[in-house]
């Protein structure tokens, strides 16, 4: 399907700056942009590949203005990475997509599924499970007995929701395994990336709550709670009963200690250590994380130690040598 430049500016409440009747068929990243592709321009390291980009038309923020002739059609937007997100989307929705159970999957007997459901080859559904409407599970996405998946949910290849948590008792003999007879919930507008495992709770319920969206290799433990629409990077671990709030955002390889609280609003940078609680709004970095600002003090001061022991070391020996000269004097 082809879109004109008109089409797309009334699409996204946006104005044309060239050809009004320049039309594409695809998308494209600035920098490999060709003839008939829609591309984006909204981060300023980017701008030099405007001028030479061979996309037709471009999106960029209102308050864009060129410094060089450019040839590509220009629609000038509010935010031009919001509004091509509302463009690829309307692309995916006319997109016809497979809808159905997969000969291959499983699904059990007492399993309830949702209307417009897609299970892809080698995907699971155990006992008592209940899968939400429009929600797909890709090949190998695993949801043992009783869990609950919401509506509008995407399971992604080999993750796994209502594996065991990690709960065993130290014993003479070696560790006794507590069984975990809790469930995982996940509700609705869910993401959940590629082998990333949610545990399911040792009593009661994990739970994942609406519109969280969370990338490739994450570990959640079990009894944790991760409020509606926070998003997590990759090989994050949020160790058990740990509570995260609304609207949160974790950048890759961050560690959550277990049995606390994160608030609302929260941003941690990568690999954030967090040992204890975070209170709304915060925004850490670092292990121990601390606020961005000082870690970034900090990392100043870290990168220059060996320069700072080496004056110091210096300093220390000559007040040694200065007491031995007053204590000269003195006696």
């Amino acid at each position: 399907m082809e879109f004109t430049a008109k089409q797309i500016a009334e699409y996204v409440q946006g104005v044309v700056v060239g050809d009004e009747n320049a039309t594409i068929h695809t998308f494209a990243k600035i920098e490999e942009g060709t003839p008939g592709a829609l591309s984006f321009l909204s981060n300023p390291k980017y701008s030099p590949y405007i001028y030479q980009t061979k996309s037709s038309i471009v999106l960029v923020n209102k308050d864009f203005e060129p410094e060089h002739p450019i040839n590509a059609t220009l629609i000038k937007v509010a935010d031009a990475y919001e509004s091509l997100a509302r463009l690829m989307t309307l692309y995916e929705q006319t997109t016809p997509r497979h809808i159905g159970i997969d000969s291959l999957a499983y699904v059990s007997p007492t399993a309830k599924l949702g209307r417009n459901v897609t299970l892809y080859p080698f995907s699971y559904v155990g006992d008592g499970a209940v899968i939400g409407d429009n929600t797909i599970l890709y090949p190998h996405a695993t949801v043992y007995h009783d869990c609950r998946v919401g509506n509008n949910c995407i399971l992604h290849a080999g993750c796994v929701i209502g594996a065991d948590g990690f709960g065993f008792a130290p014993t003479a003999q070696g560790y006794d395994k507590i069984p975990q007879i809790g469930i995982v919930i996940i509700e609705d507008n869910v993401e959940v990336g590629a082998n990333t495992c949610i545990d399911r709770a040792t009593m009661g319920a994990t739970i994942v709550h609406k519109g969280v969206k969370l990338d490739n290799l994450i570990q959640i433990a079990h009894n944790v709670e991760v409020g509606s629409h926070t998003v997590i990077a990759s090989q994050t671990g949020i160790a058990g009963s740990a509570k995260v709030g609304e609207w949160c955002m974790f950048g890759g390889q961050c560690g959550i200690a277990g049995h606390i609280s994160v608030g609302n609003k929260v941003q941690l940078g990568a690999q954030s250590g967090v040992p204890g609680r975070v209170r709304d709004g915060q925004t850490l970095m670092g292990y121990p994380a601390i606020e961005s600002n000082r870690f970034r003090k900090s990392a100043v001061v870290f990168k220059n130690l060996p320069e700072i022991y080496t004056t110091l070391y210096q300093l220390k020996k000559e007040v040694e040598e200065l007491k031995q000269t007053i204590k000269s004097y003195t006696n």
